[in-house]
């Protein structure tokens, strides 16, 4: 049920988060509002306008428990992982060995990529998984480097030119 609920939460965040930023409408007056912060940091997971919290996190939510029929202590244990790792994705902090970075593709270093400055036509997958972003051709793989201030950043790599 956990991983079932992990794959609907990502199925539909995915959708709706894309069409978030297809949409001018969508993007001007809702999804901005969690774009204003191009570095993102901790709170900023569930910085957003109301509209985008309830429709992607509450309905999306509610999707994944009606779908897989999780137990009330199954759905809180997995609502309470899935805030964690939206914390952790958003927090800006690339920690080597974090278990979270070591399980998912989806981390912190590949959601900084979706908020770079020219991010915000790629790597929509949220929360768990890259696999919509790879099978939508939205997927920009990154590598982590070393920062002028010394720390870790997520750089996305550039695309080979054909020969």
């Amino acid at each position: 049920q956990f991983v079932a609920a992990m794959v609907v939460l990502d199925t539909w965040q995915y959708g709706w988060h894309r069409l978030m930023h297809s949409s001018g409408l969508l993007y001007r007056h809702v999804h901005s509002w969690h774009h204003r912060l191009v570095a993102p940091y901790a709170y900023a997971a569930q910085y957003n306008h109301p509209l985008e919290g309830l429709v992607l996190d509450t309905a999306g939510g509610a999707l994944a428990l009606a779908v897989t029929g999780m137990a009330p202590l199954t759905a809180a244990a997995f609502f309470s992982f899935a805030t964690l790792k939206a914390v952790d994705d958003h927090s800006g902090v690339l920690v080597p060995g974090n278990p979270l970075h070591l399980l998912f593709r989806n981390n912190t270093a590949y959601h900084d990529v979706h908020h770079q400055v020219r991010g915000g036509r790629c790597n929509y997958a949220q929360l768990f998984f890259v696999a919509w972003d790879k099978l939508m051709g939205t997927y920009v793989p990154y590598e982590v480097v070393r920062a002028r201030h010394g720390g870790l950043e997520a750089v996305p790599l550039k695309k080979k030119k054909k020969a």
